[in-house]
């Protein structure tokens, strides 16, 4: 008798095209070299055009496939021309942020306007539109907004951002109901605290060390690596029935 043994999907991307944004730095840019690791031709997005061209070139080196965009997507309608110009992408990560921490009753407009405008604003129309091209060319695809645990969970002095990645996770929800018939999965990967150079202020103040030590149960902060193996997941096909999901990679930070 011949047993029919299953097979495990394969986490290759090979023959996709993926739209990394905010992939000048930190995340984005381990998100950028995991996706282009597996097989991926990715384009970065950031909007400082000068080090996207060296990211693109040592990236290059590898012999990975990387093209360069260099936009602020504060600007819808350029992001939207942008993305509407370009053929589809299989995969979008959208791994840019904003972050202006401070106690509540001291939150100026402004603060609130600028973290609001990149966090939500530009996360959800950047997600509308690729999902637009890949419905208007009839293919599937998967979308993935970087999220945070903040998005599950409160934080000191982190009222606005909070609010803007809980917001994330709510239209992640909704979008992944209203596209899931078209093939299209969108999800999100909610990292607790991540060393990368924006975070070190954090990190330097031993009160809040003191803190995220004590929140993260697996007893250290993450590293940019630690969210690789998630986003290749998340863009293969070994997550083909996973949407309107959050991945959260936090040492278990949310798990009380």
């Amino acid at each position: 008798m011949t047993i029919a043994l299953p097979s495990a999907p394969s986490f290759r991307l090979d023959g996709r095209r993926a739209l990394v944004a905010g992939a000048s730095s930190g995340i984005g840019l381990g998100c950028a070299c995991a996706l282009a690791e597996a097989g991926a031709e990715v384009t970065i997005l950031a909007r400082r055009k000068d080090r996207l061209a060296e990211i693109a070139a040592a990236m290059q080196a590898r012999g990975w496939r990387v093209e360069a965009l260099a936009l602020d997507l504060v600007d819808v309608a350029a992001t939207e021309a942008a993305i509407e110009n370009a053929e589809p992408f299989d995969i979008l990560v959208n791994s840019a942020g904003l972050a202006r921490h401070g106690p509540a009753l001291e939150t100026t407009i402004e603060d609130f306007d600028a973290v609001v405008s990149v966090n939500l604003r530009s996360a959800y129309f950047l997600t509308r539109s690729v999902a637009k091209t890949l419905i208007e060319a009839g293919k599937p695809g998967s979308l993935i907004n970087i999220s945070s645990q903040m998005g599950h969970v409160g934080g000191i002095d982190r009222a606005v951002y909070c609010a803007t990645k809980f917001a994330v996770e709510g239209f992640t929800k909704a979008m992944a109901i209203e596209w899931g018939r078209a093939g299209i999965r969108v999800n999100t990967i909610s990292p607790t605290f991540i060393r990368t150079p924006l975070t070190e202020q954090t990190f330097a103040r031993p009160e809040r060390l003191a803190w995220l030590q004590e929140k993260i149960k697996l007893g250290r902060p993450g590293t940019v690596a630690d969210l690789m193996g998630a986003v290749v997941y998340l863009a293969s096909d070994a997550s083909l029935l996973v949407t309107g999901s959050s991945l959260l990679v936090d040492g278990g930070w949310t798990a009380e």
